[in-house]
Parts: C-alpha cells; sequence; structure tokens
C-alpha cells in the first residue's frame, strides 16, 4: 500500500470510528479523534470538541439519542492536511407535539483533517445536509406540524430542526445545504485548508 492509500484508508477509519464511538457513548476514545485545537459544528451545537463531548456526554444522559449511519469517503489529500466528505444519515427519536417520533437526515460529514503526531484527527468537522423528513413511530398516529416554524429552516434539515426545536435545542439557522451559497463557501474553505490557509 503507497502512502496516500494508507492516508485514506486511515482517515476512513478515523470517520467510521467517529459514528461508532460517539454513538456508543465510548468518550475516551472518541476525544482521541480530535485535534487539540477540534471543533465541530452541527444543528444543535457549535463549538470545541471538549466542548461537544461534554454536551454530548449530558445529552447522553438524559436518554437523547442522535445516531450515524455512514456510506462512502472521499479524500482529498495535501501534505499533512485532508479534506473528507462523507456520506451519512443522522437519525433521532423524540417527541414531536407529544407524538413519538422519528426523524432521519441524509447528507455528508465534511471533514478538515490534519495529521499530527503521525496520525489524522480532525481540526473542524462540518456537516453538509441534504434532505430530511419525519415520520410518527406508530404510522396511525395523527401528527400535525406547524408550517410557520417548519419554514424557518433549511429544507435540508428543516424536520431535524423542528423536531430539535421541540425539545429545547438552539438550531443554527444557515448549515451547508446540498446546494446554495453556505455549501460554496464551504468548498471554498476546504480549498483554502489544503491550501495551507485556515479552516474558518
Amino acid at each position: 500500500m503507497n502512502d496516500q492509500a494508507a492516508d485514506r484508508q486511515a482517515i476512513r477509519e478515523l470517520a467510521e470510528n467517529w459514528a461508532v464511538w460517539r454513538d456508543a457513548g465510548d468518550w475516551e476514545r472518541f476525544r482521541t479523534l480530535w485535534h487539540p485545537s477540534g471543533r465541530m459544528m452541527a444543528t444543535w451545537f457549535q463549538g470545541t470538541a471538549d466542548e461537544f463531548i461534554r454536551a454530548s456526554q449530558e445529552g447522553f444522559a438524559r436518554g437523547v439519542r442522535i445516531l450515524h449511519f455512514l456510506g462512502g469517503t472521499s479524500v482529498d489529500l495535501s501534505g499533512d492536511r485532508a479534506v473528507a466528505q462523507t456520506k451519512m444519515t443522522i437519525s433521532q427519536r423524540a417527541p414531536v407535539h407529544g407524538v413519538p417520533c422519528d426523524v432521519v437526515c441524509t447528507g455528508r460529514f465534511y471533514d478538515f483533517l490534519e495529521r499530527d503526531a503521525a496520525r489524522w484527527v480532525i481540526a473542524l468537522r462540518q456537516p453538509i445536509y441534504e434532505k430530511d423528513r419525519l415520520d410518527p413511530v406508530d404510522p396511525a398516529a395523527r401528527l400535525e406540524l406547524d408550517p410557520g416554524q417548519l419554514g424557518r429552516f433549511p429544507e435540508g434539515y428543516r424536520h431535524l430542526a423542528y423536531l430539535q426545536t421541540g425539545i429545547g435545542y438552539q438550531v443554527k439557522p444557515d448549515m451547508p445545504g446540498l446546494t446554495g451559497p453556505e455549501v460554496e463557501a464551504l468548498y471554498r474553505r476546504g480549498a483554502r485548508w489544503l491550501a495551507g490557509g485556515p479552516c474558518d
């Protein structure tokens, strides 16, 4: 295996470990995936990796379950830096107007990565939210959503945002989607990162 193939494999393994260790609540191993100054962006959280771990632990203890399933990964390499995009789905179960519901959001993890002490770590993770849906756990249940509240958020994650705001989270209203100025700006940041610039 050549060096680039080994790097791509290591980055893919990092992405897989992120999903498995976070969803399982394996916080000590999860922490090893991050750069010391790493940051996480999500609908419900924006901050440092340490803050994200703490917020995730607190939510996990309260019974919040935000789960992840991964698809393919594409990696762009430039020396000790990389940008990886990994297809994913986010699923969460919570009551919506008193009705237990599942929301599923499809998108990509867009990761700014750096080689640190001979291993790859995440400097910044920015999800891209492409489309979502919300379904009652009981298909016979009656559920009516507030169209005004639903319309406050971008198409790619409006149902996820609806559920999360309903259980008390402050949801960021301008995350990147499949198309639009936010995702175009993210791609420019990725190119700048690979060229040696900052990730924000």
